[in-house]
């Protein structure tokens, strides 16, 4: 039973999750707490984990709950879940985009949509925040400056800024 009910809620995830991994965080973040998989810090541990990984953050974030959740097979589940309806729904999409590229309904929803992303991805900035951001240790909040710097001002490899970050928390942040 609690393989089925991995499938069919990271199956929603996919489903009705736009903007990318980012802006789907707040339905994993409640598809995980739907299964007691982890606390707020647990997640954010997630995060970092689904971003340093190879492949899309979301069906890494979901392979890492479905296993905390049920083991080997729970990750196989939630995997298939997640990606399964955007695998079917991508494949539809492109073929209606080449037909209706041109129309101002499509347009209008484009940009209707974008707020939304930036929404969404802000909502994962304070949920992902609040682990960082309200620890009386100042070493994270300056590591998280420090990436937005790096990545935004000296446009580092996010690869060589994360490991920059891992070797100074693990010996900054004991």
């Amino acid at each position: 039973m609690v393989y089925l009910l991995l499938f069919l809620q990271f199956a929603k995830v996919g489903l009705l999750g736009f903007g990318g991994g980012l802006a789907m965080l707040p339905m994993i973040y409640q598809t995980a707490l739907t299964f007691g998989a982890m606390s707020k810090g647990e997640f954010s541990n997630l995060v970092a984990i689904s971003q340093m990984t190879p492949g899309p953050l979301a069906v890494n974030a979901a392979t890492y709950v479905g296993y905390n959740t049920a083991g080997v097979f729970g990750a196989v589940v939630a995997t298939l879940g997640e990606a399964t309806p955007s695998f079917i729904l991508i494949s539809l999409v492109v073929s209606l985009l080449t037909r209706f590229r041109e129309s101002p309904l499509v347009e209008g929803a484009f940009k209707g949509i974008r707020p939304v992303t930036a929404g969404l991805i802000g909502a994962s900035f304070v949920m992902v925040g609040e682990s960082v951001f309200t620890s009386l240790n100042p070493i994270p909040i300056i590591i998280c400056a420090a990436t937005v710097f790096m990545a935004g001002k000296l446009k580092w490899s996010p690869i060589t800024i994360m490991v920059i970050a891992g070797v100074a928390g693990a010996f900054l942040c004991r």
